[in-house]
Formats: C-alpha cells, structure tokens, sequence
C-alpha cells in the first residue's frame, strides 16, 4: 500500500469520529400528543422555551465539532495518537434531534389548532 492510500484512510476515520454540525442532525421523532391538549398561548411559551434550550444545545453541539476538528488536526500533524481522544456525536447531538423534533410536533399543533404563531427557518 503506497504512503498516500495509508494517509487518505487515517484521515477518512478521523474524520468520521467527528461530531456533526447541529444543522445536519435529523429531528428526533415526538409524538404531536405532548401539546395537543395545550392553549394557543402555552404552546406558544413551549415553542419560546423549546426554542431557547435548542439554541443552547446547538452552541454545544458547535463547541463538540470545533474541539473535533482541533483535535483531528493535531492529530494529523503532530501526534497521530491524539486522534483517540475524539467525542464525535454524543449526548449534545441527542438532545439537538430531540429538541428538532418537539419543534416540529409543536409546529405541527399549531397548524391544527390555527395558533398563528410563526416559526423561523432552521
């Protein structure tokens, strides 16, 4: 095996362990039954705390990828062994897909209920 076919695999595992950004990871399935029996005006702070502990989550999720792609540099150009030490997707990831998926059941009731509350583009 040549030098380059050796390094071109290192570097497609390394990469794999990293962790995804928030924007790729898919909603979580949540059952709409969580808010149907909700008012317009709770579903609506559900959807603003829903939406706040998510943007947490995300910045976490965006910290877990920096400190991944850090590493697999470091890993890449110093010390090969520091490529053990990345996260990838972890519990941050699953509450990103969980809280994607309470978005979308609440965005869903309030279609059905005729709220009119508005959401923005993700």
């Amino acid at each position: 095996m040549s030098k380059t076919m050796v390094a071109s695999a290192a570097l497609a595992l390394m990469l794999a362990g990293c962790a995804t950004p928030p924007k790729d990871i898919a909603p979580a399935y949540v059952s709409t039954g969580l808010y149907e029996n909700l008012s317009c005006g709770q579903l609506r702070a559900e959807a603003e705390s829903v939406s706040a502990r998510a943007s947490a989550a995300f910045g976490r999720q965006d910290q877990n990828r920096g400190r991944d792609a850090a590493m697999t540099t470091v890993s890449l150009v110093l010390f090969w062994p520091a490529a053990f030490f990345l996260k990838g997707d972890g519990a941050d990831a699953a509450e990103v897909a969980r809280l994607k998926g309470e978005m979308q059941a609440i965005e869903q009731v309030n279609r059905v209920k005729n709220c009119g509350i508005s959401f923005a583009a993700t």
